[in-house]
């Protein structure tokens, strides 16, 4: 019996979310449109950047998922058709080492071939400024604006085309903040082992060039289906290091790292193997910045935990809360100086690197602290806690929902008739800047938020144990179901 021909259609439109226009690979995420988007995002980047730069050169950069290489070669040629020269990247490196070199070189921008954290199925694009980090929500809203439109661009002069090492000047500038012989030393004489899980994405081989030194590296090879799950810095993805490091009996300290698809995401694993989330790495980060002679401002997404504003206060930081989404972070670098900006779901960066989350000098900054102190991490935040009087549990869930429709009911019904109870407690306030944020009587927080592109739920809770946690976001998954 003959079978009727598969055929795939595009289910999606291309939209750019927090980060960058992602999609399933073959189905949404093909070579025709990422050969339509690539060329407009250049001309954005050229409106919006060029006066300034002076440049015509776009930069092309990719992760190791499948075909990222050539779907970035397809991208850069047709940005080179339409009149840009390329600089593209000789191997695979971290996206923050593409818009580092964005900045270094006085490019227009990048392109990067990436879907950050999102499962092996998927692909993506991200468009990076000439500042060296993510370009604002206008810049994105242009190229949509561009793409709906349908109209050809301009004759042009097809551009030049050439490479570069993307790693290189990454490293000698990461290099340059943080005291890699001081590390280096310690993991030679045995006082410190380091341990990286990579998730087989582009930050392998990186805490080794950066160092000079060899470390534990794991899950280093390129696997593109991510051995069935997600490259995503959450414990339900790091079986193995938490068991490495748990099974660890050697007499130095254990340090554990970990790090998302492109490298812009970290966390972290402590001596005992508890996995430490950017919720805990940003207070602890804080004070090693302040230590080391950085000032400015903190800049903490809405989703932070309750930890990061009063770590601040001990260091009299001020403290600037943004939407959830680095872009936001990023603007505020370029408006004032700014020690640190983070995110719960490990984006951090530094007001003197990059308006950029990296997680390589986050990596970097954590050994540099562990060193200097001589102290496991989890004690750190023990420490911090006991300091500022606050112990709380953190955890989120993402919620598939039914389709779009659910997602639009849900939503009127928040915007009309929000809860006044969640899980037996009264709400106090609700904050709406990005999402719903209900503050309650016992000053935990469940914040409620969707997906702008696709029909899933985020929840996101800090309350003072796991279990009331667990009981908040389960009241939250049968408020929605």
């Amino acid at each position: 019996m003959a079978h009727a021909p598969m055929t795939i259609t595009t289910i999606n439109p291309i939209q750019f979310g927090t980060d960058g226009w992602r999609g399933v690979i073959a189905a949404d995420f093909t070579f025709d449109r990422v050969m339509s988007v690539a060329p407009i995002a250049a001309q954005v980047l050229s409106e919006v950047y060029g006066a300034e730069t002076g440049s015509n050169t776009v930069i092309v950069g990719y992760d190791r998922r499948f075909l990222s290489e050539e779907f970035a070669r397809s991208a850069a040629e047709s940005i080179r058709k339409a009149g840009f020269d390329i600089l593209f990247s000789e191997s695979f490196a971290p996206t923050p080492a593409f818009s580092w070199a964005a900045k270094k070189l006085n490019a227009l921008g990048a392109i990067v071939i990436t879907a950050s954290h999102n499962p092996g199925n998927y692909s993506g694009l991200k468009v990076k400024s000439a500042h060296g980090g993510s370009v604002p929500p206008e810049v994105t809203k242009r190229i949509e604006a561009l793409l709906a439109k349908g109209e050809p661009l301009p004759s042009a002069q097809p551009g030049s085309f050439s490479t570069f090492d993307p790693w290189e000047s990454y490293c000698e500038g990461l290099r340059s903040l943080v005291d890699t012989d001081a590390i280096k030393t310690a993991i030679e004489q045995g006082k410190v082992t380091v341990f990286a899980d990579v998730m087989h994405g582009a930050a392998a081989t990186g805490l080794a060039r950066l160092l000079g030194v060899e470390i534990q590296e794991i899950n280093s090879d390129r696997d593109p289906l991510f051995e069935g799950g997600a490259p995503e810095p959450l414990p339900k993805y790091l079986p193995k290091i938490l068991k490495t490091i748990r099974e660890f009996d050697g007499n130095s300290l254990a340090v554990g790292l970990v790090f998302d698809g492109d490298a812009d995401r970290v966390g972290a694993v402590d001596a005992k193997g508890n996995f430490l989330s950017s919720q805990i790495l940003i207070p602890i980060l804080l004070g090693h910045l302040i230590q080391k002679g950085f000032t400015g401002e903190f800049v903490k997404t809405v989703s932070g935990s309750d930890l990061m504003p009063l770590v601040a206060k001990l260091y009299d930081l001020p403290v600037y809360e943004t939407p959830i989404g680095y872009k936001y972070i990023a603007d505020r670098m370029l408006e004032t100086q700014v020690l640190l900006g983070g995110e719960e779901s490990g984006g951090i960066g530094y007001g003197h690197h990059i308006p950029e989350r990296d997680a390589l000098l986050s990596a970097l900054y954590v050994l540099e602290t562990v060193v200097q102190t001589g102290t496991d991490l989890g004690e750190l935040y023990r420490q911090l806690q006991e300091k500022t009087g606050f112990f709380a549990e953190y955890d989120r869930i993402d919620l598939p929902l039914a389709s779009m429709e659910v997602r639009a009911k849900l939503l009127e019904q928040l915007q009309t008739q929000p809860p006044q109870a969640i899980a037996g407690k009264a709400v106090v306030s609700c904050q709406t800047d990005d999402g719903y944020k209900f503050r309650l009587e016992d000053q935990s927080w469940l914040l409620i938020r969707f997906s702008g592109t696709e029909p899933v739920l985020r929840l996101y809770c800090e309350a003072a144990s796991l279990e009331q946690v667990h009981q908040t976001l389960n009241w939250a998954k049968d408020w929605a179901s």
